[in-house]
């Protein structure tokens, strides 16, 4: 293939812009080797928590899995907070952004509130609002809503313990690599 010549996207052809959507084809697997790179930093990333922020994301992924969900939820549960290698703070947003390309609504919007929804169990320690979840209540369908809530309360607000068997990343690289494999436009 050889490289695109424009320097204006307004002076462009289409069979310049053919060849850039097959470079982006061909190199779509560099996005699930980003995000790999993007989850081992998190086990720099403590905050003050019993595990490592990676320890925390694989943990929330073994208890998604282990009660039977799907592939693309599993998969967003070990994406959840990989948005803290750049932004604690904004983290929801850059996690569910990144996923949103991969992943059906419902599991996109799971990630997108869930630290509202965690809020239940800690936003009153630092005088936030411990029922934020309910202002989503009327964006999110009742599905999306009951998704969200059992992703908060029945997997991550439970994924801290050192002790808990932990599936190790490898095990759940070769899911990870097919969802990113496939964006939906």
């Amino acid at each position: 293939m050889t490289a695109s010549t424009f320097t204006r996207m307004d002076a462009s052809t289409p069979e310049q812009w053919a060849v850039i959507g097959d470079e982006i084809y061909r190199n779509q697997p560099r996005v699930a080797e980003s995000v790999l790179t993007m989850l081992r930093s998190l086990s720099a990333i403590t905050d003050g928590f019993a595990t490592d922020q990676l320890t925390h994301c694989l943990q929330t992924a073994t208890l998604a899995e282990r009660t039977g969900a799907d592939d693309e939820i599993v998969i967003a549960a070990l994406c959840h907070d990989v948005g803290k290698a750049v932004s604690v703070a904004n983290h929801p947003a850059i996690a569910a952004e990144m996923l949103r390309p991969y992943v059906r609504t419902d599991v996109y919007e799971m990630i997108r509130v869930h630290q509202d929804f965690q809020g239940r169990h800690y936003y009153a320690y630092f005088e936030m609002d411990p029922n934020a979840r309910e202002k989503h209540r009327a964006e999110l369908t009742p599905d999306q809503y009951a998704l969200a809530e059992r992703f908060a309360d029945e997997w991550d607000q439970m994924a801290f313990d050192p002790e808990y068997e932990t599936l190790p990343l490898e095990h759940f690289e070769p899911r990870l690599r097919e969802v990113f494999a496939r964006p939906r436009f």
